[in-house]
């Protein structure tokens, strides 16, 4: 903010520079001998005259008579202008000001002293100033709007690397063409409507200020906000061009889109803009998007260009042009690899934000190890939307809202994070928040397994209810022999369950027959059947009851040969069953052993001993499975049970088994008994399974939720608004603005209270932000609807503009070409220099900053100039006339500007490859304020010759 008030000051004391300047002109301009007519007096009476000139005729040779009449109509032109000067005052030779389109003239127009020139002058600047205020504010609202618009996506599938398909969510909007055409045209709107509502003001005749804006304003970006964008680069960092290719069709278009505004201005028809050279100027603006599409996608020749592969820094292999391959090389990020990638350029691009999202919570995680995983997603989702690529309608907007004290864009990523978290958390658990009112009544066994001793006595079933518990409901249950059978091994019960209302649960008992031969594991069944009505059996309605033989010390095993876990699993508990018997206790010791996992990394590995005591079935080996949020993951390790023992006798283990088993041992083989034999095969042993793999995936749930985030993670939202309520708050509260952007200071520092000067910027523009609130707000027919009212209102506010700046002119004698180059242009340009200061310091190449920069310039000529010339020569065609444009300033400005900017273009290219500096911005400080300097140079040649030019002090 203090760096815009810095500026408006400065364009005030520029103001009366330029006042005093003219002055001092229109008075040499006064004593020149050869006083001329205006144009278009001349040119009613030189029809037929001006095909016969020489096509590098200037405004002067245009205007000097040709024959008698013309010569009587000079000379009596030049008597009355000797006389006049005889009796006129000071005052009076500055000219009167002409009716505008919108805004009302200021009267009286006559008789006026220079003091009141001077105060109206004044008044008209503060003027401009507000109106170039409000029309970059509701430029904000357009811009949030074409942002809208470009970021509409469409569902596409992709394979994976692993052959696997992939949906995700791709923008139908391609880069550079959304960059060439909508964000040019929001960036550019003011000075392209200026240009066409001119010429509806002038009755369809030409006017300089239109023109003269475009012109002046392509100086201004070309030169002024390069070289602030080259020093403003912290001081050690560099940004280069990306896209090289793109720069190259945009910096040939922007220099090609002057020279032929020259050649038809004053060569191919000089003075007269034909029908179809107004045509072929606005048909020149979809040619430049498609040459810069087709460089972009490397089509037709640009395929067979040389094409590298690197590797990012996120390890996805991707296609890159040879420049971006050696600057990574020199940075020393990736080597270049040789082999093509196979992968679909949309499906690297999610992968590219994903694997973003993934290192970005991995350094949250290492730097704040005692948060929750939802604290680090939120604050990682904060992280890529701000380090994401950022549009030019983002650093617009954020310019904007920091001059007018509308705040921060990154308090609204904050937001943007929190509300994405808590939308994808509750789209994950939707099914589990499901009213269960609304689903159907549904009984069935939990557990579906139940493992018992043949000594328990009896054991009790449960059976659940699940869905609509409000009413009354009933299910029969009967058992079924298996290996097990009923009235030997267990009691048989058949029965009816009855549910009453808001019950959700019964239970019933099953008696086991105990005996004291060894037998087999032995099961039998339990079935649900015959439902009341409205109720449905569901899995499992089958229940499985294994029966464990007590007088064996049983055998040892793995319950599954593998196990697959997530990574968020945390605390992992491994089952090893004992079955074939439960007598006494035994020790069975285990380990883990590292395979693709490792311990420390993967997993904690472990070492130890399970004690099972008499007639315990089962134990668990815990092992803590380290989470390390991984998107993909697919590693294993294996866990081990060594030979079972019983254990020993001592105060702690005390067993007969181990006893009588030890003397049997002691006995010779044939003294064995069958009742020996028998006790030597219930010493404990293992099974098949002991050994099992544990395999870590990601968590899907994790997963899930990067996938989500990663396709909200757009700046889309940010920028645009969801009802007018939003829009009229925002409006009226005062949001303090973090000032690190345009100073050099700490970028951790936030200014919590609003600063004196936010206050003050809120108020001198609560008029503008009350009033564009009632613009529908960008979730409307997705930002249509805003696009259409934002260009309606910048047009009508851009016509106020169109006065002011003549009304300003006229009352400092400043001609309408040297307040266009000058004043509009400049006050249009000032947003996109701020703009582009943000972009250069935070983005990572030099793409926002100058290709936009390129971009915009050809397309405000074949935009701007040529929709305006083709309306009005199609309309004088129309009428037998032809539209006739005089050269003049604007013929040479165009020619001078041409000139610099191949020298501008120059000084780019050779801060690229020169091996000291290796970039177009930033870099050793000698080099780039060198190099900043001959721009401003440039800029300030400019403007001073076409201001001696527009004053006749240089005749061309």
């Amino acid at each position: 903010m203090q760096l815009f008030l810095k500026s408006i000051a400065t364009c005030a004391l520029f103001v009366f520079f330029i006042y005093s300047t003219a002055q001092s002109l229109a008075k040499v301009q006064d004593v020149d001998d050869g006083t001329r007519v205006s144009y278009r007096s001349s040119l009613l009476n030189r029809t037929d005259i001006s095909q016969n000139q020489s096509p590098f005729h200037s405004r002067r040779l245009r205007q000097a008579p040709d024959d008698g009449g013309l010569e009587g109509t000079e000379t009596s032109f030049k008597e009355e202008s000797v006389q006049d000067r005889a009796t006129k005052t000071d005052s009076e030779e500055i000219r009167v000001c002409g009716e505008g389109l919108v805004l009302p003239l200021w009267m009286p127009q006559k008789n006026i002293s220079m003091g009141d020139r001077l105060i109206r002058g004044f008044v008209y600047f503060l003027l401009l100033i507000y109106l170039f205020v409000g029309v970059s504010i509701i430029a904000d609202r357009f811009m949030a709007s074409i942002e809208a618009i470009t970021s509409i996506e469409r569902t596409v599938v992709v394979r994976g690397p692993n052959n696997e398909k992939q949906t995700m969510h791709v923008r139908i909007w391609n880069e550079t063409v959304a960059n060439l055409t909508l964000m040019a045209l929001g960036s550019s709107a003011p000075e392209i409507l200026l240009s066409v509502i001119e010429i509806y003001a002038k009755d369809f005749e030409s006017g300089d200020l239109g023109p003269g804006t475009i012109v002046g304003s392509a100086a201004y970006n070309l030169f002024m906000i390069i070289a602030v964008c080259m020093v403003w680069i912290p001081a050690g960092e560099v940004r280069r061009i990306r896209h090289l290719r793109v720069f190259f069709v945009t910096a040939l278009f922007s220099i090609f889109a002057y020279v032929w505004l020259w050649m038809i201005l004053s060569v191919i028809s000089p003075g007269i803009i034909e029908v179809w050279e107004a045509i072929v100027t606005l048909l020149f603006f979809p040619i430049t998007v498609i040459w810069a599409y087709i460089a972009e996608r490397r089509m037709l020749v640009y395929k067979y260009m040389d094409k590298n592969f690197r590797v990012n820094k996120r390890g996805t292999v991707v296609a890159g042009e040879h420049d971006q391959v050696e600057m990574d090389a020199e940075k020393g990020h990736h080597p270049m690899v040789g082999f093509p990638s196979h992968r679909n350029s949309d499906a690297e691009a999610f992968d590219e934000a994903r694997r973003e999202y993934i290192n970005v919570l991995s350094e949250l995680r290492q730097k704040y190890p005692e948060a929750d995983l939802d604290q680090l997603e939120m604050m990682a989702q904060e992280q890529v939307i701000s380090r994401g690529n950022k549009s030019r309608a983002f650093y617009r907007v954020q310019a904007t809202r920091k001059m007018v004290g509308s705040g921060n864009l990154m308090r609204k990523i904050q937001e943007r994070a929190h509300s994405d978290l808590t939308e994808v958390k509750a789209q994950l658990q939707q099914s589990d928040e499901e009213d269960p009112d609304e689903q159907p009544t549904r009984i069935y066994f939990e557990p579906g397994h139940y493992t018992v001793m043949e000594n328990c006595g009896e054991f009790e079933v449960r059976i659940v209810r699940r869905g609509d518990i409000h009413n009354y409901s009933t299910v029969e249950y009967e058992t079924q022999d298996g290996t097990a059978v009923a009235g030997t091994d267990f009691i048989g019960k058949k029965g009816v369950l009855s549910f009453p209302p808001g019950v959700d649960e019964q239970r019933f008992k099953i008696e086991v027959i105990d005996d004291d031969i060894f037998e087999e594991d032995e099961c039998f069944y339990i079935r649900l059947f015959n439902p009341s009505e409205n109720v449905i059996l569901s899995v499992p309605q089958i229940a499985t009851v294994m029966i464990l033989d007590d007088d064996h010390a049983g055998i040892f095993a793995f319950s599954d040969s593998s196990f697959e876990v997530s990574e968020s699993v945390g605390l992992y508990e491994i089952a090893v069953m004992r079955y074939s018997g439960a007598r006494g206790t035994v020790i069975v010791p285990y380990w883990t052993e590292d395979e693709t996992a490792v311990g420390g990394k993967d997993f904690e590995a472990v070492r130890g001993e399970l004690i099972f005591e008499n007639n315990e079935t089962e134990q668990k080996i815990q092992v803590l499975i380290l989470e390390e949020s991984s998107y993909e993951k697919d590693v294993s390790f294996k866990v081990h049970i060594g030979v079972p023992r019983l254990a020993p006798d001592s105060l702690h283990y005390h067993d007969e088994l181990q006893a009588k088993i030890q003397e049997v041992e002691r006995k010779d083989t044939k003294d064995l008994t069958e009742l020996d034999r028998i006790l030597l095969l219930s010493k404990p042993r293992n099974g098949e399974l002991t050994t099992s793999h544990v395999r870590i995936r990601e968590s899907k749930e994790f997963r899930a939720t990067v996938d989500k985030l990663v396709a909200k993670a757009n700046t889309s939202a940010v920028l645009g608004t969801s009802s007018w309520k939003e829009q009229f708050k925002d409006a009226l509260t005062v949001i303090p603005a973090d000032e690190s952007e345009f100073d050099d200071g700490d970028d951790d520092v936030e200014e919590v209270v609003p600063s004196c000067l936010s206050y003050i910027s809120h108020f001198v523009c609560l008029f503008w932000k009350v009033l564009f609130a009632f613009v529908p707000p960008t979730n409307i027919c997705g930002g249509y609807v805003t696009f259409v009212v934002s260009i309606c209102v910048i047009g009508i506010i851009t016509a106020v503009i169109g006065d002011a700046a003549s009304y300003f002119g006229c009352a400092l004698n400043i001609k309408d070409s040297v307040t266009a180059i000058l004043f509009v242009a400049l006050g249009t340009s000032i947003p996109d220099t701020f703009a582009s200061m943000i972009a250069a310091k935070h983005d990572e190449g030099a793409d926002n900053c100058i290709g936009n920069v390129t971009g915009s310039n050809a397309v405000n000529v074949f935009l701007g100039i040529g929709l305006a010339w083709s309306i009005a020569s199609i309309y004088h065609m129309s009428h037998g006339m032809t539209f006739n444009v005089e050269p003049g300033t604007i013929g040479f400005a165009v020619g001078l500007f041409v000139a610099e900017a191949l020298v501008a273009v120059a000084v780019i290219m050779f801060r690229r490859w020169n091996k000291n500096i290796g970039a177009e911005l930033g870099g050793p400080k000698n080099s780039k304020y060198i190099s900043a300097s001959i721009l401003v140079f440039l800029w300030v040649f400019y403007v001073v010759i076409c201001t001696l030019e527009a004053y006749d002090i240089i005749r061309i």
